[in-house]
């Protein structure tokens, strides 16, 4: 394919109906394992959100199976129904991915024609085309080379352009229109990997787990939504929790270790990168950017980030929630083997593992526990893991247990488990973003990227066991939430119960709100909760909201800055201000 990808990217216009009660919400390729399968394909995602979603799934399913029956192919569906709409999968080869979009879309139009009463293309016209293409995107070699790589346990990673296999020191990329006969098999080979997903607490755990192997004498990286990062060197800055990010991190020759963030966009987008992980940790789910791709609740969207598990090579290690309800019940209806982390000593999963042999962690008065089916290790006390803030971040105590196991499953000793946990610290340095403390003027400053929810409740939580004589809020956030959401945001800020709020716009992410919009609903949220009028502030931005809280803290009050944009000024602000840094 290579050079020839935007050629059969424009290859085939298909006019696909335009009625807001039939829509195709998008056709795409998944390079990876993904949703539907351990194995890549194609995905569509159609909304009937008045309409007859059963006849449209089965029309839809109806028409693909004519047309890859006309391209010599019979593979099985998978049918996802959604509250108002319906995806649709299939299984491709390597070679074909493209064109099994195309027969998603063209199925789709035969779909929408037939139930809006519509005229549509000739079927044999639609199939020729569809033989075209398949034709020019046809690449035996590359069928070969994945194959083999498949049959001697080496990992692949595949973009537009290009094929990889193994990962770092043992890794080889090619053009597609260039592929090696025969390959030194000899000298390519996978690094110990890890992904890491979840609604909240991934970014941690990843820099926790690389931290944990570079302790160990390797050259770890990580992929994150902050950057790409291998040994001490930043490759590049940006959300690189997708398939790109992977690719960058794992074609570097120098890794020896690797550690993947992955979110859910990227696995619903292009599936997920690499085929052979030893660990997949889910940290938890909580409802977050629902309402795309057809996922529009908590269960679906766990469903999602389990996905992580296809992923895994023989003998790797799923990493889950015991304290996650949705993690635990739908790990039950799949029959997931799982290793369970838990801060409950005597959560069902943590009970079952421990009688049956099965590795587990768990936090046991005060203490991380760390089991291997036959030996219980006493790792060190959660008051002695600075992320903790003394033992009250109990989020951070789970990100420290599940990057304990992944640790474990990647070969790295307890020493240096023990040695990350006990000075990887909430600060700019170790962990940018993530409950960074200051202190300014007398007070403690936090500094915490969390955007929903879920994070700010976890956050919130913690700190209100800290004690304070004034406690301040910085809230801001992005146009692109629904009122209830935001209303939500400002709710989950108030369990450090603040005595001042100052509600910032954010100019670059007005998301077709109206200016003023999103602080007004802050605003309002805020004294719907209690706060009088004149401690409810409003800001022009978060560095100006930033400014006013720094210009307002004294000697024992404690502010949180929940930033979402402006972040490296804030810090700078703070570090120009901070008289000491604990």
């Amino acid at each position: 394919m290579g050079a020839r990808f935007d050629e059969l990217a424009e290859a085939l216009v298909i006019p696909v109906p335009e009625d807001p009660e039939l829509v195709l919400d998008g056709c795409r390729r998944l390079l990876g394992p993904n949703l539907y399968s351990d194995r890549p394909g194609a995905v569509g995602d159609g909304l009937a959100p008045n309409g007859d979603t059963e006849r449209m799934l089965t029309l839809w399913q109806a028409h693909a199976r004519e047309l890859l029956q006309g391209l010599g192919r019979r593979p099985g569906f998978v049918l996802r129904p959604f509250d108002g709409g319906a995806s649709l999968f299939f299984e491709a080869p390597v070679d074909q991915l493209l064109t099994a979009a195309y027969v998603i879309e063209a199925a789709w139009y035969f779909t929408a024609c037939e139930m809006l009463g519509r005229d549509s293309w000739p079927l044999p016209r639609m199939q020729e085309e569809l033989s075209r293409i398949a034709a020019l995107e046809a690449n035996p070699a590359l069928v070969r080379l994945v194959d083999e790589a498949d049959a001697r346990g080496i990992d692949r990673l595949l973009d537009d352009d290009a094929i990889t296999l193994g990962h770092g020191t043992g890794t080889r990329t090619w053009s597609l229109d260039d592929l090696p006969q025969a390959p030194d098999w000899r000298a390519l080979h996978d690094v110990p990997l890890a992904l890491v997903t979840g609604t909240n607490g991934k970014t941690t755990t990843t820099r926790l787990i690389a931290a944990m192997g570079q302790a160990a004498g390797k050259v770890a990286g990580l992929s994150s939504t902050d950057f790409v990062r291998v040994g001490n060197e930043i490759l590049d800055r940006g959300d690189y929790s997708g398939p790109a990010g992977a690719r960058l991190l794992l074609r570097d020759p120098r890794l020896e270790l690797g550690v993947l963030e992955v979110a859910r966009g990227g696995i619903l987008r292009r599936g997920l990168p690499v085929t052979r992980a030893r660990a997949a940790v889910v940290t938890n789910v909580a409802a977050d950017h629902l309402g795309q791709y057809g996922i529009n609740t908590v269960p679906e969207l766990a469903e999602v980030k389990l996905s992580v598990r296809r992923a895994l090579g023989p003998g790797g290690s799923l990493i889950l929630n015991a304290g996650d309800a949705t993690l635990r019940q739908i790990a039950a209806e799949h029959h997931l083997s799982a290793v369970w982390f838990a801060l409950d000593p005597m959560a069902g999963e943590i009970r079952t593992a421990r009688t049956t042999g099965q590795a587990c962690a768990w936090l046991e008065a005060g203490m991380l526990h760390l089991f291997d089916g036959k030996t219980d290790t006493a790792l060190l006390a959660a008051a002695d893991i600075p992320l903790t803030l003394g033992g009250v971040a109990r989020y951070n105590i789970e990100n420290a247990l599940a990057a304990a196991l992944a640790a474990r499953a990647l070969d790295i000793p307890d020493s240096a488990i023990r040695d990350v946990l006990s000075t990887f610290r909430s600060d700019a340095r170790d962990n940018p973003g993530r409950a960074n403390e200051f202190v300014v003027n007398g007070a403690r400053v936090f500094v915490d990227f969390a955007h929903n929810p879920h994070s700010i409740a976890a956050v919130t939580s913690a700190l209100a066991a800290l004690p304070a004589r004034r406690r301040f809020v910085l809230l801001s956030h992005a146009g692109d939430r629904s009122d209830a959401d935001i209303r939500a945001l400002a709710s989950g800020a108030f369990a450090l119960a603040p005595d001042v709020v100052v509600a910032a716009e954010n100019p670059k992410y007005l998301r077709g709100r109206a200016p003023g919009e999103v602080s007004g609903l802050l605003r309002q949220a805020s004294l719907d909760l209690g706060l009088a009028p004149e401690h409810v502030l409003l800001a022009a931005s978060p560095a100006d909201g930033a400014d006013k809280i720094l210009r307002m803290v004294g000697p024992g009050d404690l502010a949180l800055l929940l930033v979402h944009d402006e972040r490296a000024k804030i810090f700078d602000m703070l570090a120009g201000t901070e008289a000491a840094a604990t």
